[in-house]
């Protein structure tokens, strides 16, 4: 399901790396469910650090939680990074031109007054950002969400009791988490269930921060054309499902191939890459608190509550979000110069001990649990309420299905994915009896 286009990626790819970062701020110590030990002294030292990129560039590290919560609702923090690159776009070389203009007082938050034509929208501001989202908000209707969390648990089913039936053991990756989120996603844009795999190869091999340059916009170029290829065929062959719905609906002006594309790519990426490893590191951190597994297990009624318990102690999405200040403001007790980058570490904040007694704990029944893990404000994650249904009903199937659900493998030889954009781990062996 391909066509050709003079379209390249490559201005885009830089937007979801941040290859720069230093490795002490991305790998993980003894314990795999904590922050970076890294990033642990950064947030003991205060709630907003600076911190220099292996390219060069000063970027500002948001560690609070009340911080966290004030860039993203802070208007003078720009998510465009079209008009407003970010520091970890910038090469080497780029730097270095970027000082030696503020040196001579040509610094600042210069900005491109170029027309945007793309759908990238978690790139954006408003008002754009909110033409998009409206569009998309639209399409997360009642009655459809509703029709898939009866999908989800028949998906959720249907691969358990095949793990069962080959079992007694599998890797939980790529027999459940994986394929559970990738379906349902598919069956929420449309895409053909034969395709997944292609979705799954490239997705994988974009989000991957140790990849090559070369490996990444190949990836990515793959999934753009994919998706044009879905969104050309709904044009013609319209169904019940969200491209169809936003290609054939009343959107004044009417969505261009471009932006429906680009929404249907990041929509694709986003409904599975963090669900599956929402699930299988969730797995993995409930396996190692037997007394918190034994607590869901004795009372199923939990589940609500871990799932938010989870979200908030694992933090998946670990390298970001990205903001650059429009104007010189104050952050916390620090100043923020006009053109400078803040990065908010989630792991960090959603363990604020301003916010939580005992934040670094795993408590299931931990309630008013206001964490950051799906964002805040204008870009807070559309999909999370579906993610929810995924995690909810994957982890309560899990369990009840299958007893006496342990490891299979020394915690030691869990492979974790602290290269990659999306944290978790790459396989989970498990057994049960």
């Amino acid at each position: 399901m391909s066509t050709t286009s003079d379209r390249s990626p490559a201005t885009d790819s830089d937007r979801l790396i941040q290859r720069p970062l230093p490795p002490e701020l991305l790998m993980r110590g003894d314990d795999p469910f904590s922050p970076p030990p890294g990033l642990d002294r950064l947030h003991e030292r205060a709630a907003v650090s600076p911190v220099e990129l292996l390219n060069g560039a000063r970027i500002w590290m948001v560690t609070g939680f009340a911080e966290s919560r004030a860039v993203l609702t802070d208007e003078r923090f720009s998510a465009d990074t079209h008009r407003h690159p970010n520091a970890m776009q910038l090469t080497p070389n780029q730097v270095v031109e970027q000082r030696a203009a503020a040196a001579a007082g040509r610094g600042g938050c210069p900005a491109t007054e170029q027309q945007r034509t793309d759908g990238l929208f978690i790139f954006m501001d408003p008002p754009e950002q909110t033409r998009l989202r409206r569009l998309l908000v639209g399409q997360f209707t009642v009655r459809r969400m509703r029709a898939l969390e009866a999908r989800v648990r028949e998906i959720t089913v249907e691969h358990i009791e095949a793990m069962r039936a080959a079992g007694p053991r599998a890797d939980l990756v790529s027999a459940f988490a994986l394929p559970l989120p990738s379906l349902v996603i598919c069956e929420l844009l449309g895409v053909a269930y034969e395709d997944r795999a292609e979705f799954q190869e490239r997705s994988a091999v974009a989000v991957n921060l140790d990849a090559s340059d070369e490996e990444r916009l190949h990836a990515q170029a793959g999934l753009y054309e994919f998706m044009r290829g879905l969104v050309a065929d709904k044009r013609t062959h319209p169904a019940d499902d969200l491209i169809s719905g936003l290609v054939h609906g009343d959107a004044d002006p009417a969505l261009t191939d471009e932006e429906l594309v680009d929404l249907s790519t990041m929509l694709l990426g986003a409904g599975h890459e963090t669900t599956a490893n929402m699930l299988a590191l969730g797995t993995y951190a409930l396996l190692e608190h037997p007394e918190q597994l034994a607590a869901l297990r004795a009372d199923p009624g939990l589940i609500d509550t871990a799932v938010e318990e989870l979200l908030r102690y694992l933090s998946v999405i670990h390298t970001g979000p990205v903001r650059v200040a429009v104007e010189d403001l104050v952050l916390g007790d620090v100043t923020i110069p006009a053109g400078d980058t803040v990065m908010i570490s989630l792991p960090e904040a959603n363990r604020d001990t301003g916010q939580w007694p005992d934040p670094a704990e795993l408590d299931l029944t931990r309630v008013r649990n206001h964490h950051l893990a799906f964002g805040h404000g204008v870009h807070q994650c559309l999909g999370q309420q579906l993610a929810r249904v995924e995690l909810r009903i994957g982890l309560a199937e899990l369990l009840a299905r299958l007893p006496g659900l342990r490891l299979d493998a020394s915690p030691a030889d869990i492979g974790l994915r602290t290269g990659m954009i999306i944290y978790g781990v790459h396989s989970l062996p498990v057994t049960w009896d």
